[in-house]
């Protein structure tokens, strides 16, 4: 009878890969950068990986986090011209450029 064969071990081992190469690459990118601009002190593996995980848990999964679109940012694209207006005028007096008709950076 053969053994039951754990099928999500390159799954776990690619993480552990993954993990080591983010924990290097934080480690050199700090200690490239910031002794030099901030004049805080160089920092070793372990402390490098501790930061990783820590901005990973602050600032979101895979790079998202608080910088993905709000739904508010994309709720402006769904208002008709007249809610926009509306809007507008709720929110004072704004040239029209500034929360033109166009997307976010005011392209229209």
């Amino acid at each position: 009878m053969r053994r039951p064969r754990f099928v999500g071990m390159p799954i776990v081992l690619f993480g552990i890969a993954w993990l080591g190469v983010m924990g290097l690459l934080t480690m050199g990118l700090w200690n490239v950068l910031v002794p030099d601009l901030i004049r805080l002190p160089a920092i070793g593996y372990w402390q490098a990986l501790a930061l990783f995980v820590l901005s990973r848990v602050l600032f979101g999964r895979h790079g998202g986090g608080w910088m993905r679109r709000s739904r508010h940012v994309r709720g402006w694209h769904d208002l008709t011209p007249d809610q926009r207006q509306r809007f507008r005028r709720a929110m004072g007096h704004c040239p029209s450029e500034t929360l033109g008709g166009g997307d976010v950076a005011g392209n229209a």
